[in-house]
């Protein structure tokens, strides 16, 4: 692969990855505020509603997970192809494509932000809830690997637009 087929590979796993988190995002969100109606059920004293809540967050994480696990072997091979490129290769003409996936990868770190939130908001409301047996484990491992995804992305991605950027020539005066 060559220098832009690799950049045009990064943007089209960058915007994949993006898109799965703005997907899991809002899933993630529903299953906070379900799991907050669960719990206000339960200080009550009053019967839970949501018989199928362990069942179906059981059955997102682990899909999540699995999802997680395909998609990492990609970017590992992408990350060894880059490192594979001679920095000759990242010439001046593609600075623009270079910066398009930075703006790809900052777009990709701004919806993993969203989706540690979200985590962070189910945490919060999980850390009193022992009603039910849930994989929150899974999902703290899930959330772990996209935080680290999405770092590695964001290094990268600077990384390409800073080798294309020294190998531009200077504009003639």
């Amino acid at each position: 692969m060559n220098a832009q087929e690799l950049l045009e590979k990064i943007s089209t796993q960058c915007d994949a990855l993006r898109d799965l988190l703005q997907e899991q995002t809002p899933l993630l969100r529903d299953f906070s505020r379900r799991l907050l109606q669960i719990i206000q059920q339960l200080r009550k004293n009053m019967e839970v509603r949501d018989v199928n809540f362990a069942e179906q967050f059981n059955g997102y994480v682990t899909t999540l997970r699995r999802t997680l696990d395909e998609i990492e072997p990609t970017w590992t091979q992408l990350r060894g192809a880059v490192r594979q490129v001679p920095q000759e290769n990242w010439t001046g003409d593609l600075v623009l494509a270079a910066k398009g996936v930075n703006s790809r990868a900052k777009a990709l770190s701004r919806a993993c932000e969203e989706f540690v939130s979200e985590y962070e908001s189910f945490c919060k409301q999980y850390k009193n809830f022992t009603a039910a047996k849930l994989q929150v484990w899974l999902l703290t491992s899930c959330q772990n690997d996209v935080v680290s995804l999405a770092d590695k992305v964001l290094f990268l991605a600077r990384e390409l637009a800073r080798k294309t950027d020294e190998n531009r020539e200077p504009m003639p005066l």
